[in-house]
């Protein structure tokens, strides 16, 4: 069962990273969209990762012929562009070309091979592993405990907001680590996790379903630290802000369960597309955006053009890359295939 408007939502989240970015490096706007709004896109990211891992395998049984698939088709769809970037990067940094991302050394290269820290953008790709293991537990007690995973994450979201969560960060053995970029993205896997619980269950009445509810994406801009209301010491607070959780959260909601599946602007060919493509688009726009701005264009047209590229590289890793090897891993274990 595939919700086709998810699809635009994921297109929109890649798009939110990449504009954030593109206004921090070129100062676009004297960069009012960027100061870490890119956060935003991500959040979304995250809770639609939540939301379409608990929908897809939290009803079906826990067994080892479903969790070998699940392994499977994680793996196929997040590791093999990673790895590659990872250990590119690693590369052209040993030899002086600052093309990608900035790995230095070995420890460096150890530590994004063990998910335990991430480069620029790779640092969404430890918490998004993470929490693909911690969905195991979640899906052990789907079963017949399934009150247990409300009292987990309740109590994680306690604690979350009491702790306040400080910066845990540092180097084992010169390899360096940072566990909070883990504790603040896990309260959106979570919170999407509980939607993914009731989309089956919970049947919103036609008439509370309406194409307006598409205006709740208007708010997201509405935190962008620029433009927020919020005090100005807690605008850069994002991640650890339970007013920042409740807004996505809402957004969310209506876009899942209030807006109808036809509507127009999320349920399209441009969205199936750029939403396919989403996750090529995140890895690879950054290092885009900065070659083209070394260019003397106006800024107009290096929007465009890092647009236009960031685009047809992500489609080109995506028909190229990333779809034959995830269709080649998943099919090693012999069973049905499993739309990721």
């Amino acid at each position: 069962m595939e919700i086709r408007k998810l699809n635009s939502l994921r297109a929109l989240a890649a798009l939110i990273v990449f504009v954030t970015h593109f206004s921090d490096i070129t100062h676009w706007l004297n960069g009012s969209l960027g100061g870490g709004s890119g956060a935003y896109g991500v959040m979304l990211f995250f809770l639609l990762s939540g939301f379409l891992m608990s929908f897809l395998y939290l009803d079906t049984k826990f067994s080892r012929a479903n969790i070998k698939r699940y392994v499977l088709a994680r793996a196929g769809r997040v590791l093999p562009l990673y790895l590659v970037i990872v250990f590119s990067s690693y590369l052209l940094t040993q030899n002086n070309y600052d093309i990608l991302y900035n790995i230095t050394d070995l420890n460096s290269l150890i530590g994004h091979l063990l998910f335990m820290h991430g480069e620029s953008v790779l640092w969404t790709i430890p918490p998004e592993i993470q929490f693909y293991i911690i969905l195991l537990v979640f899906w052990f007690l789907a079963g017949d405990r399934k009150g247990y995973i409300y009292l987990l994450i309740v109590t994680f979201m306690m604690f979350w907001y009491l702790a306040d969560f400080p910066r845990v960060f540092g180097e084992i053995k010169s390899i360096h680590y940072n566990i909070f970029s883990t504790l603040r993205t896990l309260p959106y896997f979570f919170i999407g996790v509980i939607f993914g619980l009731h989309y089956k269950l919970f049947k919103v009445p036609s008439y509370m379903k309406s194409n307006w509810f598409i205006l709740a994406l208007c708010l997201i801009p509405l935190l962008y630290p620029e433009f927020s209301l919020i005090n100005e010491g807690d605008k850069k607070r994002m991640w650890l802000s339970y007013e920042v959780l409740f807004v996505m959260s809402t957004v969310f909601f209506c876009v899942v369960f209030l807006i109808p599946d036809n509507n127009i602007f999320l349920a399209n060919k441009v969205g199936d597309f750029l939403g396919k493509v989403s996750y090529s688009f995140y890895l690879l726009h950054m290092p885009i955006i900065g070659m083209v701005n070394e260019f003397n264009l106006n800024i107009e047209l290096k929007l465009l053009l890092s647009l236009s590229l960031s685009v047809f590289f992500a489609h080109l890793s995506y028909v190229f890359f990333e779809r034959p090897i995830a269709n080649k891993i998943r099919s090693a274990s012999n069973k049905k295939k499993i739309n990721i």
